[in-house]
């Protein structure tokens, strides 16, 4: 796979900067939401007492900001620079729905933060939206699957390569599950039956939207930067038809130990497992891919951050397939294991990704060398040692909570218990924003041209 030489007929620079920029905007607010929700841990929240910033709603607000406002907009910006090259075909209309995606999914993300924070959630886990918003987030849906479908089916060459795949795949299931998870339990099936849909629509939402959209992009950018091919396409399917197949059924797992029918927390469980198989051919192919060319990880950032990414991938399904046992359940259900889980795939995963393809595509999109070969190591090194803090805390908090649990202590000894570990998250976040704000300050000095002492591009 190469890329074509002459990005002009093909990729519009200016649609993937603005995602970027919009993706990485939302990205500060959504961490600066999530460091004030750890204050109040502490007693130490800052804005006690006002009810538009209430600590349940600020949760919310950063959930969906990660999901709806960085996450989408980084994986849109890659879809504009990727699915041009692999197809040859420009996307269906740059200026009017290029334009209109743009602008409008934004509105909608601003709307829904402000309504979260005005008291108009919706009582869906990760399915918050306002209801009055979900139809016209699911109309974006649809212009990004005309946007995007486009070049792909009119691409001619029959044997496409796997990222095309992936891409398809998540065109085709987002709408279908983001109408799933907001429309279902909250107009048509109630009571437990609904409960299980929340639970497929948290899980495929990671499965069918963001992760089908994160691996395509992976199997793009890595061959074209270690100028390698990947070590088996073969292997490459493998792990997109076990994905197709396996993760939809994960969801219930969420409810274990409900009144959800038990063949379907099994069901869940088993294929839970599966799936972890599954993504160890993935990991075993990129890892193959990167034979021979370890020196990379040292001197070339984009791919420092997409090889952490993928071992963080492997960390949180390994770590999957054992959580989901009704063993493990019996600690871990409703600690903050489950907490640091989250925030390794969402962040540690799917954020580490962006960043990486961040460093690749802003010196490109912008004309400039980046500003700061040094601020790029720092923002690096800050990151990843925030999220391992945060990781390890929160897992070994959650075990100590779940044990005091299973001995029925005192609740109130399972809070006097977590404070440390609650303190160590606060510190790694406080790592994490200051890796963000550095980046932000080393996009916004490239991109006005700046030179700094080392000023070499980092890919």
């Amino acid at each position: 796979m190469t890329e074509l030489s002459n990005d002009k007929p093909f990729v519009s620079h200016w649609l993937v900067k603005a995602h970027l920029v919009a993706g990485f905007v939302w990205f500060l607010t959504a961490i600066s939401a999530g460091m004030l929700f750890a204050f109040q841990f502490h007693q130490a929240y800052p804005l006690a007492g006002l009810e538009f910033f209430s600590p349940g709603r600020v949760r919310m607000v950063h959930t969906q900001l990660v999901a709806y406002g960085f996450i989408a907009n980084c994986f849109v910006a890659g879809l504009y620079w990727a699915v041009p090259r692999l197809t040859g075909v420009r996307v269906a209309s740059e200026r009017f729905l290029g334009r209109t995606i743009l602008y409008v999914w934004n509105l909608l993300v601003l709307a829904t933060v402000l309504m979260i924070l005005a008291g108009h959630a919706q009582a869906v886990e990760w399915g918050e939206t306002p209801v009055v918003l979900d139809p016209l987030f699911l109309l974006g849906l649809v212009l990004a699957v005309i946007q995007f479908g486009t070049p792909l089916f009119k691409c001619r060459d029959k044997s496409q390569y796997v990222s095309m795949w992936y891409f398809t795949g998540a065109l085709a299931w987002t709408g279908l599950v983001y109408f799933m998870g907001n429309f279902f339990p909250q107009y048509w099936v109630p009571g437990t039956g609904g409960a299980a849909l929340i639970g497929l629509y948290i899980h495929d939402l990671v499965g069918l939207f963001v992760t089908p959209l994160g691996w395509g992009l992976m199997y793009y950018f890595v061959p074209i930067l270690l100028k390698k091919p990947v070590w088996s396409h073969a292997l490459s399917l493998v792990g997109f038809w076990g994905l197709a197949f396996f993760y939809p059924l994960n969801g219930v797992h969420h409810f274990l130990y409900s009144p959800i029918p038990m063949y379907a927390q099994y069901g869940a469980v088993a294929s839970t497992i599966a799936v972890e198989i599954v993504v160890t051919t993935v990991i075993v192919n990129f890892f193959a891919t990167l034979r021979g060319r370890g020196d990379h990880l040292r001197h070339n950032l984009p791919i420092r951050w997409f090889y952490v990414g993928m071992i963080f991938y492997f960390i949180t399904c390994l770590q999957c397939a054992f959580q989901v046992t009704l063993t493990f359940q019996k600690i871990i259900h409703f600690t903050d294991w489950v907490v640091g889980h989250s925030h390794l795939v969402m962040f540690g995963v799917f954020g580490f990704w962006i960043f990486g393809m961040i460093q690749y595509l802003w010196p490109r999109v912008t004309n400039n060398e980046w500003y700061s070969r040094r601020e790029s190591e720092w923002s690096f090194w800050l990151m990843t040692t925030g999220i391992i803090i945060m990781f390890l805390a929160l897992v070994m908090g959650g075990l100590v909570q779940g044990f005091l649990w299973s001995d029925l202590a005192p609740f109130e000894r399972s809070i006097t218990a977590s404070i440390p570990f609650w303190m160590s998250r606060a510190v790694a976040g406080i790592l994490i924003i200051g890796g963000a704000i550095i980046m932000a300050h080393n996009m916004w000095m490239t991109a006005r041209g700046r030179k700094g002492v080392a000023g070499a591009t980092a890919a």
